[in-house]
């Protein structure tokens, strides 16, 4: 029996300290997943959800080690130049994003990917954004500020825009800064408010004096081929009936032959 109660005993001890490193690596974990990014400045809302707050803080690049239960995060007033693919990648809670005033001027393909089903608001006001790609924003239904933004405005936008899924009113936000064709008088103006204008008229034309030539090279191909083939006859014609000429003779030399086998 004591050697009974000393094995079970020296077991135990195993056992809870085996437990207790479980339970230790576990709380590691859970506490790497939930703490605030380094710099920022995180809280916790009456509803549990976190906010994470990184607003002025000189940043180039987006933080890699956010929080997978934050709800809202403010990025504003950074130096962020672009928004590289799955930047918010594993934020299934994630309803706000705040990205204004800094100086993006590129959003990469699925910039935003992953945050169809939860994001609600997204600012992307005062930045340096030109040209519009649908791809960044696949899958995104929020409400977006795209305001003060040096927008061009040409035929890409205007094939783009029935390819986003975002809240219809936030494309109202898109105002040309610059235009192409410039003389098509969009400048200043938001462009989902002005649907007469056509800014694929261009390619259009261009489209058109392309069918042309190619059309126009086509009817000079079958013509070249039918003069080469009209000259090509011509030629065996004469030759058959330079043939033709020659035959009367040889006939005539015949007939000459049978009259004088006759005669003998």
């Amino acid at each position: 029996m004591p050697l009974l109660a000393d094995w079970l005993l020296r077991h135990s001890v195993v056992m809870c300290l085996l437990l207790h490193s479980l339970v230790l690596m576990a709380f590691c974990f859970h506490h790497a997943d939930t703490s605030c990014s380094k710099s920022c400045y995180c809280s916790e809302s009456e509803g549990g959800g976190k906010t994470m707050r990184c607003s002025n803080l000189h940043l180039t690049e987006i933080p890699q080690d956010i929080p997978n239960d934050t709800q809202r995060i403010y990025l504003d007033f950074n130096l962020f130049t672009t928004v590289p693919s799955n930047a918010f990648a594993g934020l299934p809670h994630l309803v706000e994003l705040d990205l204004s005033h800094n100086e993006l001027s590129q959003l990469e393909p699925g910039a935003f990917r992953g945050l169809g089903s939860s994001l609600q608001f997204l600012d992307l006001s005062s930045n340096k954004l030109v040209h519009f790609k649908p791809e960044a924003f696949e899958g995104l239904r929020a409400r977006a500020n795209l305001t003060n933004n040096p927008w061009h405005c040409d035929c890409n936008l205007q094939m783009a825009m029935p390819r986003v899924d975002l809240e219809p009113t936030s494309l109202t936000g898109i105002v040309c800064q610059t235009s192409d064709p410039e003389e098509i008088g969009v400048v200043g103006l938001a462009f989902l408010l002005a649907p007469d204008i056509d800014l694929c008229v261009v390619m259009k034309r261009t489209t058109d004096v392309a069918m042309l030539v190619v059309m126009f090279g086509w009817f000079t191909m079958v013509i070249s081929y039918l003069v080469y083939y009209v000259r090509a006859n011509q030629e065996d014609a004469r030759r058959h009936l330079e043939y033709l000429k020659s035959l009367p003779s040889r006939q005539g030399k015949s007939e000459e032959s049978s009259t004088i086998s006759t005669v003998v």
